[in-house]
């Protein structure tokens, strides 16, 4: 099936692995809390959602479910659901990578991931590259050939929303014999589809957009087959990493998850209705001296992100005249409640220097501490546009 011949964003969303329960008919799929199963002899699996089930750390049916819409949504040749976005990103670095490895990594990445890197595989053996990843020619400087095993890509960017040109980087990429991991947490499987534009691997914190209700905790690898350099295939290394790891959302993440993507395109066409209101609002008040969105003209690599985005997501920061007017704000705010984390159906506020990416500071990838990051969410833009009146006056 062609890509203008695949049913609609929503369409997929609502029935892709949603098939009705065979037993009872139930139109949602089951919860399945189970750790095993009954075999109908030895060796022999009873099949559920296209696969066999013997213990829940290698399969379960709401997971098979969860994954089966992911990877539609991503339009991957499959997807894999893990406990966390950093459990996801751990078993694509842990999957590809040998000591001695390079990755090309953004210079403003989520403090997390960067941690990941340069605490954990760092003292492993890899070596890594922080790059400005907005910069096509800073890419290619950094890239190795022989040795830059990945190019790991944010875009937007936690939290400064720099915007990477994803197909040019792919190509850069796998110039070099590299793979092109792109982290979609920011924008959703909604509003842009990697795998389409030329990256390899796609990974998601289903914490945020995809959950959407800051009520679960999760990760997913989508991935688009092929050779992983290594004599194997992309989708044959993760599924090991994930059964042999272990890191795994129970059967009620999972299902959470699953709810949370059957209204992605509503929710997102809310929160980016919402959050160019808000910049709209942010852009003219005396007291903020930059808005940093991807949708405003003068964005550096706005036609970028036109290109490959849908629409400009719910997700803005801005400056203030210092951290004290900074963290002020943070502590003004009613509406946008303050707290770490983002994309849920409610508003929040953070100070990144000192919450999120706390753990970048002194680094090269230290963000200013004027900085407040925003997570616009699907209240009333009218109400949220006074508050931020009333934090910022």
């Amino acid at each position: 099936m062609t890509n203008d011949e695949l049913p609609g964003f929503s369409t997929r969303a609502l029935h892709a692995g949603q098939e009705a329960d065979p037993a009872t008919g139930a139109v949602v799929t089951p919860i399945y809390q189970v750790s095993t199963y009954k075999q109908d002899g030895v060796g022999a699996l009873r099949t559920g959602l296209g696969t066999g089930y013997e213990y829940s750390r290698s399969g379960n049916p709401t997971r098979t479910s969860l994954e089966v819409q992911f990877a539609a949504l991503e339009q991957a040749d499959g997807a894999w659901a893990f406990a966390s976005g950093l459990a996801a990103e751990d078993a694509v670095l842990r999957a590809l990578l040998v000591p001695g490895d390079h990755v090309v990594f953004p210079n403003d990445a989520y403090g997390g991931t960067y941690r990941l890197v340069k605490k954990v595989f760092e003292p492993w053996g890899v070596e890594h590259t922080p790059v400005d990843l907005g910069d096509l020619d800073a890419v290619r400087a950094a890239v190795r050939p022989g040795s830059t095993r990945l190019v790991w890509l944010e875009t937007p960017t936690n939290p400064l929303l720099t915007i990477g040109d994803i197909a040019a980087i792919a190509e850069i990429a796998h110039a070099a014999g590299a793979l092109l991991v792109v982290d979609n947490t920011f924008a959703s499987p909604y509003l842009q589809t990697p795998l389409l534009l030329g990256a390899d691997l796609v990974v998601h914190s289903t914490t945020k957009y995809a959950g959407g209700h800051s009520d679960v905790v999760g990760g997913v690898v989508a991935v688009r087959d092929g050779d992983d350099g290594r004599g194997g295939t992309l989708s044959a290394r993760i599924a090991f990493h994930q059964n042999a790891m272990g890191a795994v959302p129970g059967a009620f993440d999972s299902w959470l998850v699953q709810r949370g993507l059957k209204t992605l395109a509503v929710r997102m066409e809310r929160h980016c209705d919402n959050a160019e209101r808000v910049v709209d609002f942010l852009t003219s008040h005396p007291r903020v001296t930059q808005v940093l969105y991807p949708g405003l003209p003068e964005f550096r690599n706005h036609d970028v992100a036109a290109r490959q985005m849908r629409r400009f997501g719910g997700m803005v920061s801005f400056r203030t005249a210092g951290v004290e007017d900074a963290l002020a704000v943070c502590g003004r705010t009613e509406l946008f409640t303050l707290g770490e984390s983002l994309g849920g159906v409610e508003s929040l506020v953070e100070h990144p220097g000192r919450m999120t990416h706390a753990s970048v500071a002194g680094s090269l990838l230290e963000v200013p501490d004027d900085l407040v990051r925003l997570s616009v969410g699907i209240e009333d833009a009218d109400d949220l546009i006074a508050d931020l009146a009333q934090a910022l006056g």
